[in-house]
This record gives C-alpha cells, sequence and structure tokens, in this order.
C-alpha cells in the first residue's frame, strides 16, 4: 500500500474528534487529553506494533499530508531537528515513489 493510500485510510478510519492524541478512548475523544496509561497498556498488549512504531507511523504520517516539512514535524512532536529531517526525507521518498507509479 502507498503511503498516500495508506494516509486516507486512516484518515478515514479516525473518530472527528479535536483530540490531536493518537491513542483515544470514548471519554477522551471528546475532550483534549491522552488516554489513560492503564488503558494503554491494555490496548495494545499482544500487538505487534509498538507504541513506538505508532508514533513513528503517527510522525510519517504527518509528513505526508503536510508537504514533508521538518519544521512543521519538529514544531508539530517536539522532535529533534535530524529526526524530523530524517521523517521529512522519508515522507519524499514515498511520495516519490506515488507519484512514478501514477505515471507509469
Amino acid at each position: 500500500m502507498s503511503g498516500i493510500t495508506y494516509a486516507t485510510t486512516v484518515d478515514s478510519l479516525r473518530p472527528n474528534t479535536a483530540n490531536p492524541h493518537l491513542l483515544i478512548t470514548q471519554k477522551t475523544a471528546v475532550e483534549l487529553g491522552p488516554a489513560g496509561k492503564l488503558w494503554t497498556t491494555r490496548a495494545t498488549r499482544n500487538l505487534t506494533a509498538t507504541l513506538e512504531r505508532l508514533r513513528a507511523d503517527r510522525q510519517l504520517e504527518e509528513a505526508l499530508t503536510h508537504g514533508a516539512d521538518p519544521l512543521h514535524l519538529a514544531l508539530v512532536f517536539g522532535i529533534d531537528e535530524k529526526t524530523a529531517i530524517r521523517y521529512a526525507d522519508s515522507a519524499r521518498a514515498l511520495l516519490g515513489e506515488a507519484a512514478e507509479q501514477v505515471s507509469q
């Protein structure tokens, strides 16, 4: 699945909420706070995806949907500039692959 298709799929599955957190509950969906630590631990138990992998995926999705701008990523996620540049580079590569597939 291409990065663009994936980002579209993720957006269609996410509930319409102002809560910026990746993991939300029915309660936090109508608030702005994060899901609790106990809920998060239980929700991710026995999954192949770790919280770290989910976080990295969320940052890549943000890079894909906002033009792969490292400054934007650093500000939104509070990450180091080198990390932001790495995610932006990955997003550009995925966008380039998607453009090549469309042109073929």
